[in-house]
């Protein structure tokens, strides 16, 4: 099938991406707009997972109040240059994932950051339940890791359903914000606080 302009223009509308990139998707993927959509998402993936170990010292601190002055949550994201962290669309994203974390609550960002001691009490709960509901000691293992990972999937900022649109994770949503702006996006740090909660 040939790849028409108006494809192209399409396309480019659709995801942001470059004339040519959008070019070479569609003729890779036999004009499906679809499969082009996914062909540069992946692009915009490995490229940004080159730029991950760029070094990210600009960006926002966003705050989010909800419930009546009762709950809130401080969070910083950064970026590489000062230009990209302070464009609305950055603004927004800080917004956003301060809202996020205030409607999640998540314990830390990602699983590596989760203390020892909780995964350990968290580990020790699923096996007693595995063996206290008979199910067999081989399998037991894999009952754990499974309920472990959905825990971090509940629980750990990146890996959580954005309360937005919960068909992406945080970390997809970081990961379109990296292949628009071509630089590495992080969140750093984040404290959520609620009336009357011991931090």
């Amino acid at each position: 099938m040939s790849v028409t302009a108006a494809m192209v223009k399409e396309l480019r509308e659709k995801t942001g991406a470059g004339m040519m990139d959008c070019k070479k998707a569609l003729s890779e993927t036999g004009g499906d707009m679809e499969k082009a959509i996914d062909w540069l998402r992946r692009k915009g993936l490995a490229v940004a997972a080159k730029r991950a170990g760029r070094t990210a010292s600009e960006g926002q601190i966003a705050s989010y109040i909800h419930a009546g002055g009762r709950l809130g949550v401080l969070v910083e994201v950064n970026c590489e240059t000062d230009f990209t962290g302070r464009t609305e669309e950055f603004t927004a994203l800080a917004h956003d994932l301060a809202m996020h974390i205030a409607a999640s609550n998540p314990i830390c960002i990602s699983p590596e950051d989760m203390p020892p001691e909780v995964v350990e009490r968290e580990r020790e709960i699923y096996r007693t339940q595995a063996l206290e509901q008979g199910k067999p000691e081989k399998i037991v293992d894999k009952i754990v890791e499974g309920k472990l990972k959905k825990f971090y999937t509940e629980n750990c900022l990146l890996s959580q359903p954005f309360v937005k649109d919960p068909d992406k994770t945080v970390e997809d949503l970081l990961n379109e914000m990296r292949a628009k702006t071509g630089e590495n996006i992080q969140i750093r740090r984040f404290v959520r606080f609620q009336l009357g909660e011991q931090s």
